[in-house]
């Protein structure tokens, strides 16, 4: 498990996670209903709207991967589960579907989250599994950087590589007078692009005429 996942992949392991921990007793899942849970639209943050083709591909991308995998239970249409049981506990793999489903989040939110998939005591019970995660070899978890206008730090995942951050900087409206001044710049700069525009135009002229007179002296 050292290959990134893409957006659709990182959906189908979130849902998978979910469906085992949230209802057991319809894991593992069918394509169909396995489409359904991505495209969910509680609990998801973008809601998409995948189809199965989608999610088949996504399948056979996580089964080379080693994310996911055909179920070895009897039936008469194939199902699908996920592969991080063997490593994660329910209270990792909650915490790990959260922020796969729903992107970066506070602690208070994962707590608050994760409560339908395995309840947490407390926010200090967030933070050892977050640190747990943390120690595999592949992490799974990182803390980001404190963004512009927030005041808590959040928590990703790192399964689809390193998060991919855009500075954003709060536009303020300029002062009135700002604004006027703006204005009469941009007034002397197209009057002074006009003027050379003139000149321009008067040398060429001049030029012809010269060349006109030329030929009678």
């Amino acid at each position: 498990m050292t290959m990134p996942i893409n957006d659709v992949e990182t959906r189908i392991l979130g849902a998978l996670i979910e469906k085992e921990l949230t209802t057991p007793e319809y894991y593992p899942l069918t394509l169909n209903s396995l489409t359904n849970a991505c495209n969910q639209k509680s609990n998801r943050d973008p809601v998409v709207a995948f189809d199965e083709e989608d999610v088949v591909r996504g399948l056979d991308k996580m089964r080379v991967k080693g994310y996911a995998r055909l179920s070895g239970e009897g039936g008469r249409v194939p199902k699908y589960c996920h592969c991080l049981g063997e490593k994660l506990a329910p209270p990792e793999l909650a915490v790990l579907a959260e922020l796969l489903l729903r992107g970066p989040q506070t602690l208070g939110e994962l707590r608050t989250r994760c409560e339908r998939m395995s309840p947490f005591a407390d926010i200090a019970a967030v933070e050892e599994v977050l640190a747990d995660l943390q120690k595999f070899e592949l992490m799974f978890v990182t803390l980001l950087p404190r963004q512009p206008g927030q005041k808590e730090q959040r928590y990703a995942h790192l399964l689809s590589g390193e998060p991919v951050f855009q500075s954003v900087e709060k536009e303020l409206s300029p002062e009135k007078a700002r604004v006027r001044v703006m204005a009469e710049d941009e007034r002397f700069a197209a009057l002074e692009a006009e003027v050379h525009e003139l000149k321009d135009e008067v040398a060429s002229l001049k030029k012809i005429i010269d060349e006109f007179r030329a030929q009678f002296e």
